[in-house]
């Protein structure tokens, strides 16, 4: 391997020399197993092509290899026992050495190899220390957290010409090559999405890179935050959207700002669950990510909390100038991979009640270390989204359809929005009720306006942070929102959730349950580990109406309603969030409709609390749950005399104004 820093280049010949020499020497199958992956990556074979070795690198975590691999805690757990689930966990940090060399990350190369000999050491001695393995990791991820935890922060918060970065603006984006120098699996999405974008003409890459960015510029202006001054935007995106990365980067760069481009976290101190904020392949593998998702259960302790939240403290404050002039994150999401709902399996990490808890509590205290130097109500964003391959047999003609979407008349949607707007304002309460099988059946409390010439509940959304336009949407009265919320097949965060249910009782989760499972128990605790983020509840932090009726149409036109990102499935009904509001650490900040009335409607009981116990404020989430309008019977406001208007009724829009957006249901 070429350009090992001097400092660590004895260190990496030493531990090369080693591991070498376990492909032969080993009796223990999992280390010989390891040692030649090893060896593979970091000695590649010239005579093969760049797809040929990229398929040999990644075969094992493939779901046609994956099950009878080390890499899946079940297997390893069955063939090394107590110790399998441990040294799966070792195996999937290995795993990421091809993305560590491809950021030239060399020390945390280095430190992995040398972790695995550790390992290899400790295990050689029979019967097994088993404690003196948990020792070793857990020190090895409290030790090193210094240095990953301040590279992570760096990655998302300091532009540089990154091998990523040199990716997006240098290579050669018309051949499928420049794809495996990312060091992650590419598969055929990857290579259709990159080979689709290559035959597009220069003007509509630019027009689709601009929709991007101007929605990012105008988020400023939405929220009323300051852009004067900003200098660095973090962009994420999956691999092979590299043309529109590269237009996006030079516009971002012709109103001031140096694009940031970092990669997911890929280690386990930094990564949390499943989630992946940064560049990313497109997913292949739930399974696998979804069974190491608890990993950090090895070492997660109060002690270890402590830790990464003084580095992270550190750090930010080390970067606070940069911090200052980082004007936000621009998303650019990936949506139509085939997906199967993941399993949970018993051999797999876990937190117990205590790490829950603890989890709960880093994500509380981190978010509020990240919010002091990157406050909510002084940086902004934008998110859109482009299919895959595997969305539909016709590909190119969703693509068309979704840029479409992604460009629809705001000025239009905001006067139909007005009129919703204009019913709701004066609610006491709106009801939405389903239909066809669909028993949700829920009253959403409104709080009274002081003023309604100039003050308002309801955000007239379009497309500005949240691309494509589409909703109206408010920060409930917790006090008084109860009912039954049901949506019989969603996605959630990239999850299947089937028959899912949540009772509400003023305004917080009571109770939920859904059919993903035979066993009751493992439904729950699917969904409050992932929805309710282990907590025991989560407030209902927004509820929307989504105006896109174009977006429902395209879905139903090509039978991908499921494969629907949030972004846009949001849009395709009535939403309902759980978790924080949508302003976030942006209360005290004035915003307008396009009417010019104030929006007062931004926060609840929870948040109400952010200047007196800041810690009971946030809870660091907000997940969105739609009904479809196949699956919904009535919305409808009730005024303080009991009369009522309906909006939506029996999934058509009959509120004089809005009929206009029946054309596509």
């Amino acid at each position: 391997m070429n350009n090992i820093p001097e400092e660590l280049a004895e260190r990496y010949d030493l531990s090369v020399e080693r591991i070498r020499s376990l492909i032969n020497e080993s009796s223990d199958e999992y280390f010989a197993v390891v040692a030649r992956y090893i060896m593979y990556v970091l000695e590649p074979d010239d005579k093969v092509s760049k797809r040929e070795r990229n398929e040999k690198i990644f075969q094992e975590i493939l779901p046609e290899k994956y099950e009878n691999s080390f890499l899946n805690p079940e297997y390893a757990a069955e063939k090394l026992g107590r110790l399998g689930s441990t040294l799966s966990y070792l195996f999937s940090e290995i795993y990421t050495l091809p993305m560590l060399l491809a950021d030239e990350k060399i020390f945390d190369v280095v430190i992995l190899l040398e972790l695995f000999l550790e390992i290899h050491t400790i295990c050689e001695e029979k019967p097994v220390n088993i404690k003196a393995v948990e020792e070793a990791l857990y020190y090895y991820n409290f030790d090193y957290a210094e240095e990953l935890v301040r590279e992570r922060t760096e990655d998302t918060l300091i532009p540089s010409e990154n091998p990523a970065y040199k990716i997006c603006m240098e290579a050669d984006l018309t051949t499928e090559d420049y794809l495996y120098d990312y060091g992650e699996y590419i598969g055929d999405n990857e290579r259709g999405i990159s080979a689709y974008l290559a035959k597009q003409s220069q003007e509509k890459i630019d027009s689709i890179a601009a929709t991007f960015v101007n929605g990012f510029r105008k988020g400023f202006v939405t929220m009323n935050v300051p852009f004067e001054g900003k200098k660095s935007v973090f962009v994420t995106y999956s691999i092979g959207q590299e043309r529109i990365v590269r237009a996006a980067i030079k516009k971002f760069k012709e109103i001031g700002l140096d694009t940031i481009i970092g990669r997911y976290a890929v280690n386990r101190v930094n990564r949390r669950q499943i989630q992946r904020r940064g560049f990313t392949n497109i997913s292949f593998n739930m399974q696998y990510d979804y069974d190491h998702r608890c990993d950090d259960a090895l070492f997660l302790n109060k002690r270890f909390i402590e830790r990464k939240l003084d580095v992270l403290k550190r750090v930010y404050e080390e970067y606070k100038e940069e911090a200052s002039v980082y004007a936000g994150i621009a998303v650019i999401e990936s949506f139509g991979e085939n997906t199967v709902a993941p399993v949970t399996k018993d051999a797999a990490i876990s937190y117990d009640d205590a790490q829950q808890e603890l989890y709960i509590e880093y994500a509380t205290r981190s978010g509020a270390i990240t919010n002091e130097y990157l406050p909510g109500d002084k940086v902004s964003f934008t998110i859109i989204a482009f299919p895959v391959p595997d969305v539909h047999e016709k590909f190119e003609e969703v693509f068309e359809e979704t840029v479409k979407l992604n460009t629809l008349d705001n000025d239009k949607y905001t006067k139909i929005h007005q009129h919703i707007i204009d019913a709701l304002d004066l609610a006491s309460y709106v009801k939405v009720e389903g239909r066809n099988g669909n028993c949700t059946d829920i009253r959403v409390e409104m709080r009274k306006l002081n003023d309604p010439m100039h003050e308002s509940q309801f955000e007239n959304c379009v497309a500005d942070v949240n691309i494509p336009v589409g909703e109206v949407f408010t920060s409930p009265v917790l006090e008084g929102t109860n009912g039954m919320l049901h949506v019989s097949h969603v996605y959630l965060n990239g999850l299947l959730y089937k028959d899912l249910k949540m009772e509400f009782k003023d305004g917080c989760v009571a109770s939920y349950t859904c059919k993903n499972f035979d066993d009751e128990e493992k439904n729950k605790a699917y969904i409050k580990e992932n929805v309710l983020q282990n907590r025991e509840t989560l407030p209902l932090g927004e509820f929307a109406i989504g105006t896109n009726t174009a977006a429902y149409k395209m879905g139903n036109k090509y039978d991908i309603m499921g494969k629907l990102p949030i972004l846009i499935m949001e849009k395709t009904g009535p939403h309902f969030a759980v978790g924080d509001t949508c302003y976030r650490h942006s209360e005290d900040t004035r915003i307008f409709n396009p009417d010019g009335k104030e929006i007062v409607s931004k926060e609840n009981s929870f948040s109400m609390k952010r200047n007196t116990e800041p810690d009971k404020a946030y809870f660091n989430c907000h997940t969105d749950i739609t009904i479809p309008f196949d699956e919904l019977g009535r919305i409808y406001a009730v005024y303080e005399d009991g009369s009522e208007v309906d909006i939506i009724l029996d999934g058509k829009f009959v509120l004089p104004g809005t009929e206009e957006l029946n054309e596509d249901l």
